[in-house]
């Protein structure tokens, strides 16, 4: 008799430690643990540390709070200037409301990654291809927006950040791209030169009007350019004809008199005749006697 109750008490001291064990749960710091009492929700949500349950009529069912990385499967899609192309990114959540992702959605990180996938594809296709490339930061807020807006408050997860990684083109676009902007580089070239061109005869103009008052000034130019050119060794130095020499031809052109005779053709007349400058002076003519 005494061996039948020492077999059931052990029995029963086991049965306990066993319970005991079963209602015991720990929960890490980056968990909350969720109870549900014969399949109802409690809404005490379990906190940190070692935490009891009622074995049997309660099980606990642990959610991570610590912000999950899930990456976006390449997805093609055609922009609204109809370019194929395709996107891939990343996609950064947690959980706010461990409640509500256990309950409304099941297997919230896959709900999550199709959610993700449908939102690229939808604001890739109102995007231009120059805005997808350019302004990757509206794009990004764009996706983050669209993402957020179906599963934070139904499903108690926070989308925090959304990336695009990757935009892989097509060969062809490519290649059309490679020409165009080494059209724009040429261009920009152009303009430089153009406007450089434009300053420099500016700059000339004001050079020459600023001589223009000096005389000197033209013949150190003179001479600096004669330099100049003798210190490439060369065998033969030209001599532009000076310039203040024609202004003398010039200016004594101007200053004849317009009644001044022409010079009679020596070779009409048989001989030489004086050319006289000047006004003429009168001759008296006298009658020869009979």
């Amino acid at each position: 008799m005494d061996n039948v109750w020492a077999t059931v008490l052990l029995v029963a001291g086991v049965v306990l430690l066993a319970l005991v064990f079963a209602s015991l749960r720990m929960v890490q710091q980056y968990q909350r643990g969720i109870v549900f009492r014969f399949g109802r929700v409690l809404e005490n949500v379990r906190q940190p540390g070692l935490r009891v349950i009622i074995p049997i009529a309660d099980r606990m069912v642990k959610v991570t709070l610590q912000t999950v990385v899930m990456g976006v499967p390449a997805q093609g899609a055609i922009t609204r200037d109809n370019v194929t192309l395709t996107v891939d990114a990343v996609v950064y959540y947690r959980v706010v409301d461990p409640v509500k992702a256990l309950v409304n959605v099941r297997d919230y990180p896959k709900a999550v990654l199709q959610v993700a996938q449908t939102a690229l594809r939808s604001v890739i296709g109102r995007a231009d291809l120059d805005t997808l490339l350019s302004d990757r930061e509206r794009v990004n807020s764009e996706l983050k927006a669209a993402i957020d807006a179906p599963t934070e408050k139904p499903w108690g997860v926070l989308i925090e950040r959304v990336e695009v990684k990757d935009v892989a083109l097509p060969d062809s676009m490519k290649r059309s791209m490679s020409r165009q902007a080494e059209a724009e580089r040429e261009r920009r070239a152009r303009i430089i030169a153009a406007d450089g061109e434009f300053q420099a005869s500016r700059r000339l103009a004001d050079a020459a009007r600023a001589m223009a008052a000096t005389p000197a000034a033209f013949q150190l130019r003179l001479l600096q350019t004669v330099v100049d050119v003798a210190a490439e060794k060369n065998s033969t130095l030209v001599m532009p004809f000076p310039v203040e020499l024609l202004r003398f031809f010039d200016r004594v052109t101007k200053s004849a008199p317009a009644d001044v005779p022409v010079a009679a053709d020596p070779a009409a007349s048989g001989k030489p005749e004086p050319v006289a400058f000047g006004k003429p002076e009168p001759v008296e003519v006298v009658a020869a006697p009979n």
